[in-house]
Parts: C-alpha cells; sequence; structure tokens
C-alpha cells in the first residue's frame, strides 16, 4: 500500500493496522515510566524524575530535515539549507520503511494529543512512538484531549517517530541513514533514525509555522511568554542561552508558555502543553520554577548523576551541553489555563552579545524591529551547542530559523503590523557581556536583567531620557531602578573607548553582511533600519 492511499479520507487506512495487541494507546505517564524501566531505558532520579539517552542524536540534526516539495509547497517555501525539499517518491519510500519496521516490532505506543490552545485553531495530532518514553515527552509537551474527546478523535496530523530504524540512504533520497521528513499533501511527519525528542515537537512546529501564516493570517512565532496580574502580556524571544525561558517563568507573572506562540486579531496562544527547558547548569535558587518542576512524570533527557547517588548533576556536560527536560506546564505552580492572553503590551528580544556592544536594554522602533527580528542575533557560547567552546556570533532569523518555511520577510511583516496597530513597546535585551567583550568584559548580572525587565513591564522607562546608540540607533534608557545607571550605556562601561567603537564597528557589518539574504524580500523601511557604518 502507498502513502497515496492514507491521503484520502480514509486516512486510515494503513495506519489502523497497528491498532493490534502490541498497541498502547494513550497510557498514563506513570505506566509509560513503567514500560521504560521494564525495558531497561531509563532510571529515575532522587527527584521521581525519569531519566533516559536519546542514544547518538542529542540534539537535532537541522542538514536532515526534509519537506516534500510538490504543487503545495514549490511556491510557497523558502527553499534554503534548513528547508530541504525532497520528492514525493523518495516520502513514500521513507513511509514504507518505517511503517515496515513498525510491523516487526514487538510493541509501540501511540497518543492522541493536540497542539494549539485557542480552539479556532486547534489540530489534532496523532504521534505514533517506538519508545514508551518518545510517547511521554508527546504526553509532557502536546496538549491533553480530555477523555470524552478521544471517543471522537480524529487525527489532523500523524507523527511517526522510529529511532532504531536506519534508512537505506541512496533507497531513501536522504543524506543519511536518519531524517525527519514532512509532507503537507499527506499532513505527516517521518522521523527516522534519531532518538532526539526535540524532534517531534519542532516538526509540528514547522507545519504550523506554514499553515497559520499563510492560511488563517496567524504569525506564528518561537517565543515564551507570559502574563501579569492585569491581563498585560509580554513576549519574550531569544535563541538557545539567551534566557528566554528562564526570564518568563517569573513567580510574579503567569506563565503562557515557553517555546511557541500564535498571535491572532484578538490574542496570543500557546501551540503547546508543555515546557522543554535545557538543564545545564540548572540552579535552584537562579530558576526555582524549572527546578521544582522536575519530579515524578518529567522526563530528563542525557543527564548522569553524581558518582554512588541518584541525584542528578545539572554541571554535567558528559554526554552533551544540550541535556533537556519536559514536563506539562502545569508543573509550573504559576501556569496560566487555559494557556492563552491578550495583545502583547511588551516585546522583549533577548541576545547573548559576547561582544559587549549592545546596551543591557534599549528601546525600538517598529523598522528597528523587524530589522531585529529577521536579524535573530545572539552569541553561541559553551553550553548551547557541542564544540561551542569561544562564543560565536550568529544569526537565525525570527529567531528560529530551522523552523520557518516561509519567507522571514513574511513573519516580519506581520509582526510589524501588529506592533503599530497595538502600540507595542519592544525591548531589545543584552543577557551577554559588560564592561569589555568575552574574555575581558563581565556576563550581565541574572538581577540586573530581571530589573530591567520588570521596570519595562512596569512602565517606569517610559518617562526616562534616553540616548541614541550612534552606530545600532536603538534608544537607551539613562535610568533604571535597581540597576546601576553607568551600565546602562555600553561604551561608558569599557575602559578602552576606542576598543568599544572598534568592536561596534565589527558587529555592525556582521549585521550587515548577514542581512544581504534577506534584502529583495522585505520593504526599504526594515533595509533603513540597519546599523550606521
Amino acid at each position: 500500500m502507498t502513502v497515496s492511499t492514507i491521503a484520502t479520507e480514509n486516512k486510515q487506512v494503513r495506519l489502523g493496522l497497528l491498532l493490534s495487541e502490541n498497541t498502547h494507546y494513550q497510557l498514563s505517564p506513570k505506566i509509560l515510566v513503567e514500560d521504560t524501566l521494564r525495558l531497561d531505558e531509563g532510571y529515575l532520579d532522587e527527584s521521581g524524575a525519569l531519566v533516559i539517552s536519546t542514544g547518538e542524536f542529542t540534539g537535532r540534526s537541522p542538514k536532515d530535515k526534509y519537506i516534500v516539495k510538490d504543487d503545495i509547497t514549490a511556491g510557497t517555501v523558502d527553499w534554503n539549507t534548513f528547508n530541504i525539499p525532497i520528492e514525493i517518491k523518495y516520502f513514500e519510500r521513507v513511509f514504507d520503511s518505517c511503517m515496515n519496521y513498525l510491523d516487526r516490532l514487538p510493541e509501540l505506543w501511540v497518543r492522541d494529543c493536540y497542539a494549539c490552545a485557542d480552539p479556532r485553531y486547534r489540530m489534532n495530532v496523532r504521534v505514533i512512538n517506538e519508545k514508551p518514553w518518545g510517547n511521554l515527552f508527546a504526553y509532557n509537551m502536546f496538549l491533553r484531549p480530555e477523555p470524552a474527546e478521544l471517543k471522537t478523535f480524529r487525527p489532523d496530523w500523524h507523527v511517526i517517530s522510529v529511532p532504531g530504524l536506519e534508512l537505506d540512504k541512496d533507497d531513501c533520497g536522504t543524506r543519511s541513514k536518519h531524517a525527519a521528513v514532512i509532507s503537507f499533501r499527506h499532513k505527516m511527519i517521518l522521523i527516522a533514525g534519531t532518538g532526539y525528542t526535540g524532534e517531534i515537537k519542532k516538526g509540528i512546529f514547522t507545519v504550523l509555522n506554514y499553515i497559520l501564516p499563510h492560511h488563517h493570517d496567524v504569525l506564528s512565532m518561537h517565543c515564551s511568554a507570559n502574563i501579569g496580574n492585569n491581563g498585560d502580556t509580554a513576549l519574550f524571544f531569544g535563541l538557545s542561552g539567551t534566557g528566554k525561558t528562564t526570564l518568563s517563568a517569573d513567580p510574579t507573572r503567569m506563565l503562557i508558555g515557553d517555546d511557541e506562540h500564535g498571535w491572532t486579531h484578538d490574542g496570543i496562544f500557546n501551540f503547546e502543553g508543555g515546557c522543554y527547558a535545557k538543564v545545564i547548569n540548572l540552579d535552584e535558587e537562579k530558576e526555582p520554577e524549572i527546578f521544582h518542576a522536575i519530579h515524578d512524570g518529567a522526563l530528563l533527557e542525557n543527564t548522569v548523576c553524581f558518582a554512588g547517588s541518584k541525584k542528578t548533576n545539572f554541571a554535567s556536560s558528559c554526554i552533551t551541553e544540550n541535556t533537556r527536560v519536559s514536563y506539562p506546564v502545569h508543573y509550573i505552580a504559576n501556569a496560566k489555563k487555559p494557556s492563552t492572553g491578550n495583545i502583547p503590551s511588551n516585546i522583549f528580544f533577548l541576545t547573548c552579545d559576547a561582544s559587549g556592544v549592545l546596551p543591557p536594554i534599549s528601546k525600538l522602533t517598529a523598522a528597528q524591529a523587524m530589522y531585529q527580528f529577521i536579524s535573530g542575533y545572539t552569541a553561541k557560547i559553551a553550553g548551547t551547542e557541542t564544540g561551542i567552546t569561544e562564543p560565536v556570533s550568529t544569526f537565525s532569523a525570527c529567531f528560529g530559523a530551522p523552523f520557518i518555511p516561509l519567507h522571514p520577510g513574511k513573519y516580519a511583516a506581520m509582526l510589524g503590523e501588529k506592533i503599530r496597530k497595538h502600540k507595542v513597546n519592544v525591548w531589545l535585551v543584552n543577557t551577554g557581556w559588560t564592561g569589555g567583550a568575552y574574555g575581558s568584559g563581565s556576563r550581565i548580572k541574572l538581577q540586573y536583567t530581571r530589573a530591567m525587565i520588570a521596570a519595562a513591564l512596569t512602565g517606569k522607562l517610559e518617562n526616562v531620557r534616553c540616548d541614541r546608540h550612534p552606530v545600532f540607533g536603538m534608544d537607551i534608557p539613562a535610568e533604571c531602578p535597581g540597576v546601576p545607571s553607568p551600565m546602562l550605556y555600553p561604551r561608558n562601561t569599557w575602559n578602552d573607548k576606542d576598543a568599544y567603537d572598534a568592536q561596534a564597528l565589527i558587529l555592525a557589518k556582521k549585521f550587515i553582511k548577514n542581512f544581504e539574504k534577506y534584502e529583495d524580500g522585505v520593504d526599504a523601511e526594515i533595509r533603513s533600519a540597519r546599523p550606521l557604518i
């Protein structure tokens, strides 16, 4: 039977054959943990969390993610090094390989769940896993239907995850023996040869990043979000290591979600039902909400315990720097239910600037916001990617380039329109270095960053005098409660002012060089927001 069969109304024809006595459907987290222990594929740490290894892959493999190029996607997807085209015939071969592999397994685990907390955009998802801990991840990360809803549940999309399957790359048209393949025609994501659970959630995120903007005029965003007691909503954009999860988990505000959201004409909503947090160097004092969410039902990936104990050593990177935990969002004590919010009042772009050039906090115009959004700048530092020991400047469009199928200009234009329409404040926050670059300066203290964000959220920066940065053009507040005023203007923190000016010029040139590939897809206003050199 070919994949084409499941593209018809009777999509369950082939997949329905999976519902046999070896199929475990909609198991509770408790039983999924027991199954993992029974198969000797994990253990419990002293908190009660399940600890597993994802095997060879401890992170995503972006060069092995494919989208089927057909009459749906050919003229709409922005084909590049992240959106790699694959022919439909190869998708069918990968599918057949997955199905034949599943047929040979002694057990498999199936879960019905959904994405999008706003019922107007709900997308039902059926996840089929080779591993029970993969199914636990799906339970933790997606939204969970009520028992009554399962009686009439019909999946809109399928995700098949088979870490143990090694593809014949020549027959399947892939670069290697592992791949993640998305077909919008068949509404299916196939994940073969990798146990990294993040491929499951990012596969669905990629799908939503296509469907919501393209078909529903909803801006999809790679950001965290929280909401205050008065209903003011804030968004936090940032790449790994910038503090997106940490800063949105604020005990004084309710958490809407830590990673993926949509912005409609009347509010925002979380795509997910859980959190997937980095735990390298996790500290109870600095990140209490995340730390206390790690208990029974939570899934720790690629962590190790202190020798002779069951206490997790969060400082250890002996397996990977990308250690992770997944848990349902309600494990955060102040999580909002349902996970929706009002039109944002404030947006924070988080960057870990290892060059020590960008201000700790600054305010952006709408044009600057769109420019910075498309740029998605930060520095990769130790702990964000395997092999990184010294900071490396990096740019990721829309703060999530590997997951955006459309041209970045599409998302930026939507963002700019919403910022203007709703008069949203946009702030650039540097969580990186001050007083010099990495190696000579010092990391900005988390307590100062929290104080600056709190001041922005409570309106305490609205009437403060600002100085304009001569190169990047953003407005820098001259004072902020809880923060020493001299550190707010970065040049003042450097002993060698000429060295600062030289470093600012170097960074500005990197911005301009990176933006060249997007200039044809954006308007003149956005191009005019580039740094001045």
